[in-house]
């Protein structure tokens, strides 16, 4: 596999050294590794307790027949441990608050079958730059291409969460696979200013710009696009493949009963009506996985007064759909029985929706699974229920996106 030598793992890691830190030591935990191991310099002092702006050095080592995964630390985060994962095999943490340190293996079969380069930037809008990783069939050439875009609330998580799921759908060597981040609403980033749902939206396509423009690349077709994305990614896959009509630059909400997306990267010398005219050609399916699709949860702009429900259904899918006759988008929905977050009413108001616009759609319902099927972390219980419910239904939509883009 491709590896690239710089991560926003890295940026993290040198801004966090650069901060002032008002406690003296934190604790750090080793979690247990398989399939491999790691060794850490400096070692730990018994306690755990390591002083505030230590620098450690991380080594991995798998396994005979395995690979590394990813190296990572983790903190406590919205929904359990968030990690800060690393893909080369040495990695630097910095130690700023608790923090447990470890390293993920697979086999190396998971991968052999492709080439994945890391952290592609496609624009630097805030403090975050954006990037993408690409996964690539082995002598991969004109295929279709699947774009990911991962959930967490729109404030957490990054590409790395999806790689799972990405490397399902490259498993018959017939799409080229893109997972993509954006900017994290409100100010999750850091940023000065919020960051609106409608610019998380025009993230999206600044990034299907990009990879169309370089699809070729990758050994990828830019004429034959799907996108999926699960939890705010299925709000994101969803509207992407729904609003591609709005791409413009006319604003968002500046003039009464316009609402454009202009997207965050645009190719050079092309504008934003070139653009949406090779998407509405491109995009042709969507596999929104547990999304939101209108209500309370998906704001334009939370903290605009003057934003009015009108700008708030032009960033919900549900009010979005065209007609078949005029666009055809065909949809896969999926959602655990068990998912604690996103109701059967929600996914089947969102079908019926479809169907009355005579777009083609199939809703399935996953018997036991929770939210987050198809994400995937470091820690043995993501992969646990990645293993029992992602791995088929990965070859599921894997089906349904060969039925259109073939």
């Amino acid at each position: 596999m491709k590896r690239a030598t710089t991560s926003l793992f890295a940026s993290l890691a040198i801004a966090a050294a650069s901060t002032a830190l008002a406690q003296d030591s934190f604790k750090v935990g080793l979690d247990e590794a398989t399939n491999g191991s790691f060794s850490i310099d400096p070692e730990l002092p018994a306690d755990g307790m390591v002083p505030a702006g230590t620098v450690i050095t991380v080594s991995t080592k798998p396994d005979k027949g395995y690979t590394l995964d990813a190296g990572y630390y983790s903190v406590p985060g919205r929904w359990g441990a968030m990690y800060y994962e690393s893909m080369t095999p040495t990695f630097e943490v910095v130690v700023d608050q608790e923090k447990n340190i470890g390293a993920s293996f697979i086999k190396k079969s998971e991968v052999d079958h492709i080439d994945v380069t890391h952290n592609i930037t496609y624009a630097q809008p805030g403090k975050k730059p954006l990037n993408y990783d690409v996964f690539s069939p082995k002598k991969a050439k004109n295929l279709p291409v699947i774009v990911i875009i991962h959930g967490g609330g729109w404030t957490t998580n990054n590409e790395d969460v999806m790689r799972g799921l990405a490397r399902e759908l490259t498993r018959d060597s017939k799409f080229v696979v893109a997972s993509i981040d954006y900017r994290w609403a409100g100010k999750a980033d850091g940023d000065a200013t919020l960051t609106t749902m409608y610019s998380i939206i025009e993230d999206c396509y600044g990034a299907i710009a990009h990879i169309m423009e370089h699809a070729a690349d990758y050994g990828g077709d830019p004429t034959r696009i799907g996108v999926t994305g699960d939890s705010a990614g299925g709000h994101l896959s969803a509207s992407i493949s729904l609003m591609i009509e709005r791409i413009g630059d006319g604003g968002f909400g500046e003039q009464d009963g316009v609402f454009e997306f202009e997207p965050t990267y645009l190719p050079k010398g092309k504008t934003a009506d070139q653009v949406r005219e090779e998407m509405l050609a491109a995009i042709r399916a969507a596999a929104p996985s547990y999304g939101v699709f209108a209500g309370e949860w998906l704001k334009a702009d939370a903290e605009n007064p003057e934003a009015t429900a009108e700008w708030d259904r032009a960033i919900q899918p549900l009010h979005a759909i065209p007609n078949a006759s005029d666009r055809a988008i065909p949809q896969y929905l999926t959602l655990g029985t068990e998912d604690p977050l996103i109701s059967d009413e929600m996914c089947t108001q969102f079908m019926d929706a479809l169907v009355a616009k005579g777009q083609r759609v199939q809703y399935v319902q996953i018997g036991g699974a929770g939210h987050a099927f198809f994400d995937w972390k470091p820690d043995a219980q993501t992969k646990s229920v990645f293993d029992q419910y992602g791995r088929y239904y990965a070859a599921e939509m894997r089906a349904f996106f060969e039925s259109i883009l073939y």
